[in-house]
Parts: structure tokens; sequence; C-alpha cells
């Protein structure tokens, strides 16, 4: 673990890394609900998520699916170093996902899904109905990013937008927060939490358009608050590239409190790309 003394950084403002025993579940499909008609939200339960555990908002779990055709996933089996896949045959089919919300209580996991692609993931969405079956791994691991900042930036797209709901409705009351979200049009708007110092900026997608130009056009002419800020972009991977660039060798943020991350990249399938320093 990085130190304070070694970055310059207030103990109280170094995010945390934990980490957690990986297990394999097989889950339950209690509910389905249409958020927006680019997301759909699943919600999951069953003896098996007992001792799931996630501490970060934009943690992920692996979801297994599928191949076409077929009516089961190939599944990883858990080994001492964690998953372990197959060397000879099909792989698993999987994809990542953000724990949108997990309540112990009511047993319940809840995981948005951004209907965007025609690719498995969505397409199991599309048609999933309560009483399927679904498997879920993870997360193998917690990054928790402190509140103790003057305020929060947040910026992502479809794929991002469940991470940054989820930071939204945990940041502690009284937090100043500016969240600024690419989705194809009004119609995709959701109904965020927010407090009296929250600001939520929608932008809107042009027909044709390079993914993530709508927020590459926006965050340059924001107006920030003053004092010390965390940013967290979540994207496509070029334009999540070209925004950390925007924030750090434009808008001067410290390099150290920005983190950045790919959730997709065009052309290519199951991608994390992370930015970070």
């Amino acid at each position: 673990m990085t130190h304070a003394a070694e970055t310059g950084v207030p103990d109280g403002r170094l995010p945390k890394r934990q980490r957690h025993k990986v297990a394999l579940r097989r889950l339950d499909v209690l509910r389905v609900a249409d958020l927006s008609p680019s997301m759909r939200r699943v919600t999951l339960g069953g003896p098996e998520l007992d001792g799931f555990v996630s501490l970060g908002f934009d943690d992920h779990v692996k979801m297994f699916f599928a191949a076409p055709g077929e009516t089961q996933p190939v599944l990883p089996i858990v080994g001492p170093d964690g998953l372990a896949f197959p060397e000879s045959g099909p792989r698993p089919l999987a994809r990542d996902f953000t724990p949108r919300r997990h309540d112990p209580q009511a047993g319940e996991l809840d995981i948005d899904f951004a209907l965007l692609h025609d690719g498995p993931a969505s397409n199991w969405a599309v048609q999933v109905k309560p009483g399927d079956a679904a498997w879920i791994a993870g997360p193998r691991g917690s990054f928790v990013v402190p509140f103790d900042f003057d305020w929060h930036l947040l910026v992502a797209d479809e794929t991002g937008l469940p991470a940054l709901a989820r930071r939204l409705e945990e940041l502690p009351p009284g937090s100043r927060a500016l969240a600024l979200v690419e989705v194809g049009g009004a119609e995709d708007e959701l109904p965020l939490h927010r407090f009296d110092r929250i600001e939520v900026i929608w932008v809107h997608r042009a027909a044709g358009a390079q993914p993530g130009a709508a927020l590459l056009a926006a965050l340059p002419a924001l107006a920030f608050p003053d004092g010390d800020y965390f940013a967290w972009l979540a994207c496509e991977s070029s334009a999540a590239k070209q925004l950390r660039s925007v924030l750090v060798d434009e808008r001067g943020a410290n390099r150290k409190w920005v983190r950045a991350h790919g959730y997709w990249r065009r052309g290519a399938v199951a991608v994390h790309d992370d930015f970070d320093e």
C-alpha cells in the first residue's frame, strides 16, 4: 500500500485497496425493471448471495452467459489463486458489471445493464425473467475512495452510470459533487439521488458522433467549485483517456486524485482499461 509520506497526500485522502475471497455464486433472478429505454435493472438473490461483499462504488463482478445456441454458460472453477479457466475447450463467456445495490438484509443484489450493444450480456438482460438463473464471481477486491475532499467530480456514459449513481447515493449528506453524464437522449436520463450541493449535468450524444464526444465538448467549459476534488471517469476507453488528459493537462487536476476507466472500447469485447497513476 502507498503511504502518505511517499505521495504528499494526506492519509484521509488516500484510497485504500481491500481484497476479497473470490466465490462463484449461482443466483436467481428476482425482479426485472426498465429504468429507461437504454437501462434495465436485474435484481438477483438466493442463498449463495450470503457473504457477498462490495465496499467500493466502482467494484465489479463477473457475470457468465451462455454462448449462442447454448442454454447453460461455461463456468470457471475457483482455485487457490481465484478463478481458473479450462485449458482446452470453450472458455467462459463473461462480462464485468457494477454491483449497483447490495442489501444483505433483504438478500438482494441489483445489476444495471446498459442496453447499447448486440452482445451476450445485453441480449441476456433483454430476455431474462424472474426465476431464471444467473452466475457471478467477485468482486475480488474493492478500491475504497474516501469522502474527505472539498468536492467530487464524476463523469460517465451509460456503462459507468450505475457506479456514478451508487457513488452519489453513498456520499455523506452535505457533500458537494458535480456529475457529467452522456446518454443517447432525454429519455435515457435517470432520476439520480442528489443533495442541494450535488449538480447533475446531462449531455446527449449526437447521431453518428464518436462515443464520449459530448463529454469531451462539455468538460473543458464546466465551472468547477473551489477546493480539492477527486475525479472519477468511466466511459469508452479512448474518450476516458482524453478526458483524463483534459483534467490533468488543462484543468490542473491532481493526477493522484484522478481515476479514469475505459469500461468498453470500440471494436473490442470484454475490455476494462485503467488510466490511473
